[in-house]
């Protein structure tokens, strides 16, 4: 009698991928165009605040990108000329004063698990920042790979002025790395507000672009970036993410080994076959 073969998931056979282009999302708008997914939270008569309905879902959503093979880059926005208020005052600020601590620390580590996840799904995410970010809002924008801004942005970490500290959703770890011990302290102590062109000349973004324009620069970027070798990418942002808690000889042996893995891929050879034709490569993700 001939044994018989057990069944395997093909979608573990491929990595365990699964497309994301027909997710539904319920609390914010979601959408994929070659490969580029543009996220919108889209309360825009509240400035565009977060519950606890749309952190919990950006942050399943977040995870299960680690997983889509049909999204290369992220781009994150706001709808009405605002990027996000943060976390809304009457949904979640009001309830919270009523809980008790283990009920408060399940919601703190629910949101710094949406950074988490953030900072761990592969693709790059862009970050079309105009008018308010502030609180939450400044976090997401701080944890997003890159950041567009406009001349009229204000971003503001507030925790301070709600009574609570500035160490919120890791900021404490990764305001600093972006712009400097020094100017992290005084947005985190004070928490006042970061104008666009301040924030570009401290390097929170990378540049500024027209309000009218910024949701459309932040996607072009994104679709170049999936042009380049997405695999790559993603060793890229790993490493930028786990090397903050290395030693330099640590990061480069580290690294060794991840651009060894890369090698391997069909990316690799396709970019030195084009090199050779003297064409521009074509990168598939694989």
């Amino acid at each position: 009698m001939s044994e018989s073969i057990p069944r395997v998931d093909l979608a573990l056979v491929a990595g365990n991928q699964r497309p994301l282009a027909g997710y539904e999302a319920k609390h914010f708008q979601w959408s994929v165009a070659d490969g580029v997914a543009t996220i919108v939270l889209n309360r825009p008569e509240r400035k565009n605040p977060l519950t606890f309905d749309s952190y919990a879902e950006l942050r399943d959503l977040f995870h299960q990108l680690k997983w889509a093979d049909d999204v290369k880059a992220v781009v994150l926005t706001g709808s009405g000329g605002n990027f996000c208020s943060g976390g809304d005052v009457h949904e979640i600020i009001g309830p919270l004063v009523r809980l008790k601590a283990p009920e408060l620390l399940m919601f703190t580590r629910m949101t710094g698990e949406l950074v988490k996840t953030m900072r761990t799904c592969p693709q790059p995410i862009v970050a079309a920042i105009d008018g308010v970010c502030a609180g939450a809002g400044a976090i997401l924008a701080m944890a997003s790979d890159l950041r567009l801004g406009t001349a009229r942005s204000k971003t503001a970490f507030l925790f301070n002025r709600v009574g609570l500290a500035g160490c919120d959703m890791g900021a404490c770890a990764m305001l600093p790395r972006i712009v400097g011990q020094g100017r992290a302290s005084e947005l985190l102590y004070t928490g006042r507000a970061l104008g666009g062109e301040e924030g570009e000349r401290w390097g929170f973004f990378n540049r500024l672009c027209a309000p009218e324009e910024v949701l459309a620069e932040a996607q072009k970027l994104a679709a170049q970036l999936t042009e380049g070798p997405s695999f790559a990418n993603g060793i890229t942002k790993t490493m930028l993410h786990q090397e903050w808690a290395m030693t330099i000889e640590q990061a480069i042996e580290a690294e060794a080994q991840a651009q060894a893995l890369c090698m391997l891929t069909q990316d690799f050879t396709r970019a030195y076959e084009a090199f050779v034709a003297k064409q521009k490569p074509v990168f598939k993700g694989d």
